[in-house]
């Protein structure tokens, strides 16, 4: 029962070590390291992976994502029909948690406003509206998006949320489908994108759907965060409603081109907020444990936990 890593852009040796821990009685390499024996590979743990390596690996049996987000596998035409993991584990939950709340609090309390004011001295105070006047909208509710919306309504925040399905979750309102997603647009002042990279998604934050967030809201202008994937938004499009004023500010983790290119022209903007994908980094520890736990249920026997639905993509 072998296992290989193919992941890039990551520190390979250090996800092998705590993996050879855990998982004592099994051969673990590294796919670009060479694979002393393809033939016995069940499990690939991938991270935008080399696409040669599922034609290399003839039995293998389960493909571990890291990370929360698929779309680096489902997109790729190589991908076979096998049994596909996402990661979901309460350390890069709570991280995401955390970076959306502190978003939504630094253009709730007008944080830019006031780092200007201090740039040049001065002494002022504007009006502050309370959460329960401010409506937040999260887009997708799946694990991240229902922990970040729930640390939200604890905060006092008037709290919706869109998905795909139904969500019944208590004190959020649920929007849910395409019929269902003007109307909870025109109900959002801040607006949390947190929907996954799939064929239906992309591009849906786009410049008509931008106009669709209300201009007559307690922050005096709609507020757009995303840390979900960058497919699913038109950066020209935020980038143009930031230039007219249309979007009162932005907090942005993830775009469609990584790093952003310095080119980017939603680099200028003193509005907008830019982070490199660092919403919710992996945890080596916290994440080879759940690939372990995910193994040994595997082998018992047991069914395995968050396995993606390769029709819709997540």
């Amino acid at each position: 029962m072998n296992l290989v890593l193919s992941l890039t852009n990551v520190n390979e040796a250090e996800w092998i070590d705590r993996l050879r821990a855990l998982l004592p009685n099994r051969k673990i390499e590294s796919w670009k390291n060479g694979v002393s024996d393809p033939e016995k590979v069940d499990y690939l743990f991938a991270w935008k992976p080399d696409p040669d390596v599922f034609a290399a690996l003839p039995n293998l049996k389960v493909i571990f994502s890291l990370g929360a987000g698929v779309d680096h596998l489902t997109s790729l035409p190589q991908l076979p029909h096998l049994p596909l993991v996402r990661i979901v584990d309460a350390d890069l939950t709570s991280r995401m948690t955390e970076w959306v709340v502190f978003q939504t609090l630094f253009h709730h309390r007008d944080h830019l406003m006031y780092a200007a004011q201090q740039e040049a001295s001065v002494w002022k105070d504007h009006k502050q509206p309370a959460a329960k006047e401010v409506r937040v909208g999260v887009l997708g509710l799946g694990e991240l998006g229902l922990s970040s919306a729930k640390a939200l309504k604890s905060l006092g925040f008037d709290v919706a949320g869109w998905s795909r399905t139904p969500k019944n979750v208590l004190g959020v309102q649920s929007f849910f489908g395409d019929s269902h997603l003007d109307d909870f647009l025109k109900r959002t002042d801040i607006l949390i994108n947190l929907l996954p990279s799939t064929p239906a998604t992309q591009k849906l934050v786009n410049a008509e759907r931008l106009a669709l967030l209300p201009q007559s809201g307690a922050l005096g202008g709609p507020v757009y965060i995303n840390a979900g994937r960058g497919a699913t938004q038109d950066e020209a499009a935020i980038d143009a409603a930031l230039t007219s004023g249309q979007l009162k500010g932005a907090s942005l983790d993830v775009f469609e081109v990584e790093p952003l290119p310095q080119t980017s022209p939603l680099w200028k903007h003193k509005n907008c907020i830019i982070t490199p994908h660092v919403a919710a980094p992996s945890d080596p520890q916290a994440l080879s444990e759940y690939v372990a736990r995910q193994i040994k249920r595997f082998e018992q026997g047991e069914p395995l936990e968050n396995l993606v639905d390769l029709e819709v993509g997540y």
